[in-house]
């Protein structure tokens, strides 16, 4: 394990420096995102697997009012069929998608439902925010998990309770458009950063001032550039610059999960010089059992004893000297120290305690 962690080190973080990228890699139009859509439908078709309706009732009550719309009444009887579940419908309506295409749906039981696997989704409504229906989804659902059992055992892989509708869903109205800043196009970071947004603005200009002899991009903050629309229209002007290329700034940090033991230390990471030493107390605790035997006709009762033995061991760390003025030198000196994920993330976090951390540290 230790080696894995010291190889991966090497290999992400031992790289020269970051290489240019295109800006639509790097940025978003501000407004143009994914519209989402929720529904409650029933599902069908299911093979004694849906839910109980008496521990539901809102199947019930769902099933009843369905078939009361075609025409069968079943408000006085008892239902008692599982092959039918209630589900929530939800999906990404993308943008600038038109009447009549086709998206995925994916549907999540509500009920005590074991499985969806096999059944059909019923034609359901789906709704924005705003209460309009901007889709209709009906088809089979695909489910990649399955849940099998007898008496003793039961084999279980994945989750049987959501599935997907491919195409499942026709749109019937389109997205809200989002509406302009005074004519002008927002560029969006995905990660703020002063430099980069400048990087940004002046990559765009120099592009712009050859092309249509003017500056058309003005860095706002560390989030946003603000672009000038031209004769071309936002569409052919987004095309163009998209493949502009910039060397982003990445910020110096070092990102520490501790449940998976995984450290990803950033370029710019740098360690003021220390001195520390690292070490483990081990304390082992054994029990060994023993049998206690009475006397003959002793009219004593044989009983289980428990001996038990107590060692402690402790490594020997001596003091080593840590200093990172580049990342590789940074990589090598926890390398040499030779320690575990555990121990690297308490010494980065002991580093930072110290202040000789010369970055931000965020623990998941």
């Amino acid at each position: 394990m230790r080696r894995l962690v010291a190889l991966a080190l090497l290999v992400l973080m031992g790289a020269p420096a970051l290489a240019a990228v295109r800006i639509k890699d790097i940025t978003f139009p501000r407004g143009v995102r994914e519209y989402q859509l929720l529904g409650y439908g029933l599902v069908v078709g299911l093979a004694g697997t849906g839910d109980t309706l008496r521990n539901a009732p809102f199947t019930e009550q769902s099933v009843s009012s369905m078939l009361d719309r075609l025409g069968v009444n079943v408000r006085n009887s008892a239902l008692r069929t599982r092959n039918l579940a209630a589900v929530m419908v939800t999906t990404a309506l993308p943008p600038f998608v038109g009447w009549g295409s086709t998206i995925d749906v994916t549907v999540s039981a509500m009920g005590d439902a074991t499985s969806l696997m096999g059944g059909t989704l019923l034609l359901t409504s789906l709704t924005g925010i705003d209460g309009n229906v901007y889709a209709i989804a009906q088809g089979p659902i695909a489910v990649s998990g399955f849940s099998v059992g007898g008496q003793n055992e039961t084999l279980t892989h994945g989750v049987a309770t959501v599935g997907r509708v491919p195409n499942g869903a026709s749109v019937e109205r389109e997205a809200p458009r989002p509406s302009g800043e005074n004519g002008s196009l927002v560029l969006e970071l995905r990660n703020p950063d002063f430099e980069t947004a400048v990087r940004i603005a002046d990559a765009i200009n120099r592009y712009s001032q050859e092309k249509y002899h003017q500056r058309i991009a003005r860095e706002r903050d560390n989030r946003s550039v603000a672009l000038t629309s031209t004769r071309g229209g936002a569409t052919r002007l987004l095309a163009e610059i998209g493949e502009l290329r910039v060397e982003p700034s990445t910020p110096a940090r070092v990102v520490i999960d501790e449940r998976t033991g995984t450290v990803v230390i950033g370029q710019d990471v740098k360690i003021s010089p220390v001195a520390l030493t690292h070490g483990g107390l081990t304390v082992r605790i054994n029990e060994t059992p023993e049998v206690s035997q009475p006397a003959p006709f002793s009219n004593g009762k044989t009983t289980v004893t428990s001996q038990t033995r107590i060692t402690a061991t402790e490594e020997v760390g001596g003091v080593a000297t840590l200093e990172g003025p580049t990342l590789r030198t940074l990589v090598r000196g926890l390398n040499q120290i030779g320690l575990k994920p555990t121990g690297i993330i308490s010494i980065l976090q002991a580093i930072k305690t110290a202040g000789a951390l010369q970055a931000d540290l965020v623990i998941q």
